[in-house]
């Protein structure tokens, strides 16, 4: 059976959890595209002859993305599409799905936007608790960051990007803060994916990052928030110029 994804599949081969997921997977990226709109209905017997899968295979498919909000079953009525505001913003797989459609832009901005709210002052209370060891690796990290971008290697910039940002969010000491560090990497994976990263980043924003250790190291909770802000501020006005282009279209309703 070819699947709406266009992968082959026998569903009396394929284990039960994984056609669960492939419904999962499919009916997520279609709801958050747009593809089956807001307040559109549908049963469980036409997702079953749709996919060619067991009933339990859908229910635990349309569990799934009712815990995350997508769509709301109710006896008599079916399944009706939920809006987005209504959706569990914050879960990854939400995440993953918009930056996979038409919403990739308006999923970017809110997370370079949240992202600029929480870095700062994660910056900051780092700067105040900070062990004197792991600022000394923070700094290290930041040299080896900067030596990076300078080279223009973007796959390990990435990763010493990635590992210098949720390294504040834990030496800020706050454990809400440093559980929201897939948040902040999905922002800087999602701008490499999609190729809104310039091979070479700027000489500032590197400086910044350079900035933001030492001044943790030197326990400089001024100084390393502003740095913070620098960066988040500046992602925010690169990232702007693309949906600048894309009409200004609000949250969730790109052109």
């Amino acid at each position: 059976m070819a699947t709406p994804s266009g992968i082959d599949v026998d569903p009396a081969r394929t284990p039960a959890r994984d056609l669960r997921d492939l419904v999962l997977d499919t009916l997520g990226r279609e709801i958050c595209a747009g593809i089956i709109a807001v307040g559109m209905t549908f049963t469980t017997e036409s997702i079953e002859s749709r996919f060619h899968v067991s009933r339990p295979v859908v229910r635990e498919a349309l569990r799934a993305l009712e815990a995350l909000g997508l769509i709301e079953a109710k006896r008599r009525v079916g399944v009706r599409v939920m809006p987005a505001t209504r959706w569990n913003a914050y879960d990854l797989q939400v995440i993953r799905w918009r930056l996979a459609g038409p919403s990739r832009v308006a999923q970017l901005r809110s997370l370079t936007e949240l992202r600029g709210a929480i870095e700062p002052a994660a910056a900051r209370l780092a700067a105040i608790r900070v062990p004197l060891n792991e600022a000394g690796e923070l700094v290290g990290l930041a040299g080896r960051l900067w030596a990076a971008g300078k080279q223009g290697d973007a796959a390990e910039f990435l990763r010493l990007d990635l590992q210098f940002h949720q390294m504040i969010l834990r030496l800020s000491g706050n454990e809400m803060f440093e559980q929201l560090h897939h948040l902040v990497e999905e922002v800087l994976r999602g701008r490499a994916q999609y190729n809104l990263m310039p091979k070479y980043p700027a000489t500032e924003a590197l400086q910044w990052h350079v900035d933001i250790a030492t001044a943790i190291q030197t326990g400089n909770a001024e100084k390393a928030s502003q740095s913070m802000v620098a960066i988040t501020e500046r992602a925010l006005t690169e990232m702007s110029t693309i949906w600048d282009r894309d009409g200004n279209a609000p949250i969730g309703e790109e052109r």
